[in-house]
């Protein structure tokens, strides 16, 4: 990575899904001269707009917002490849003397890019088609439960290629994936990093996951994933995401709309609920109630902040 940014200050706003994170990024990103680098694995997508919650140009107002809407949907990314990204967007600010701000929910990503990742054995190609064969007849991620009840917590039933991989550590290796991580992630980070978590009480995060996706719908949820459909691939990773696999069944003529509805109200909590499990576990991080708790600190963060040219 870029020696610059090596070791640079930097502000990470992390949090689960409908919290309030792009926002308060932005009110940061005004207040500190910032630019905004994002960590969520559908926004980056281009055309995977609404059910994302991809911040719009009049929101951004001219804020720049890198990585998103910087990958065609049948694009492969992974931890590693986001974190390579990131930080030649984080050399990039402060070459320029901008105040990088990282914003997102996606843990693995932002822990690679903050500590780095695990060294896991290398691919057994006979044993991930063996797996991969399971996981399409089902119950995979049952089985993932009884021997890595942690990772299985952090992992959609759906997503196939998590659930593999983890098993397939554990077969090849004897350790679980979250006990490896757990060990690496207790290493010094990569970055100056000050990490908040922006947390809400659940009855609030609750109403606004429900305001979110009446948002969503008003705005045109069902006809984004039909267009998108017309263009791409089902099989793009992207359709598996929490609120488009659920729509996806609706524009297929799968579902009624209510249906929908109340499904993707459901993933979406228990999805809000895996990913403050997930940061519950990380080191380093300050929990916070947005907004005025962590605005409070903004003086203080002014300070550590303050890009070095």
């Amino acid at each position: 990575m870029n020696e610059l940014a090596l070791g640079a200050p930097l502000l990470v706003l992390a949090g689960s899904t409908a919290v309030g994170k792009t926002s308060l990024a932005l009110r940061f990103a005004r207040a500190l001269d910032g630019e905004l680098i994002g960590a969520d694995s559908v926004q980056v997508y281009r055309g995977f707009d609404i059910g994302s919650g991809k911040p719009s140009a009049d929101e951004l107002d001219g804020v720049p917002h890198h990585l998103i809407d910087v990958l065609e949907p049948e694009d492969a990314i992974d931890a590693m490849k986001f974190a390579g990204l990131a930080d030649r967007a984080i050399a990039d600010c402060v070459k320029r003397g901008r105040v990088p701000i990282v914003v997102g929910g996606t843990g693995l990503w932002l822990r690679a890019l903050v500590r780095g990742l695990v060294e896991l054995p290398p691919v057994d190609p006979e044993l991930r088609a063996r797996l991969t064969a399971e996981a399409a007849g089902g119950g995979l991620h049952a089985k993932l439960t009884l021997v890595d009840p942690d990772t299985a917590a952090r992992v959609h039933e759906n997503d196939h290629v998590r659930v593999v991989r983890a098993l397939e550590v554990y077969e090849q290796c004897g350790k679980t994936i979250s006990s490896l991580r757990k060990a690496h992630a207790l290493g010094g980070p990569r970055y100056n990093v000050r990490h908040y978590v922006l947390r809400r009480p659940p009855e609030e995060l609750t109403a606004r996951i429900e305001q979110r996706l009446d948002a969503m719908i008003e705005a045109g949820f069902a006809d984004e994933v039909r267009g998108l459909l017309e263009r791409h691939d089902r099989s793009a990773r992207a359709f598996a995401s929490v609120g488009y696999a659920e729509m996806v069944q609706h524009v297929l003529g799968n579902e009624s709309l209510s249906e929908t509805r109340r499904k993707i109200r459901k993933s979406t909590r228990t999805y809000a609920r895996r990913q403050m499990t997930w940061f519950n576990g990380e080191p380093g991080i300050t929990a916070v109630l947005p907004p005025n708790e962590i605005l409070d600190a903004l003086p203080a963060l002014r300070a550590h902040l303050r890009p070095r040219t």
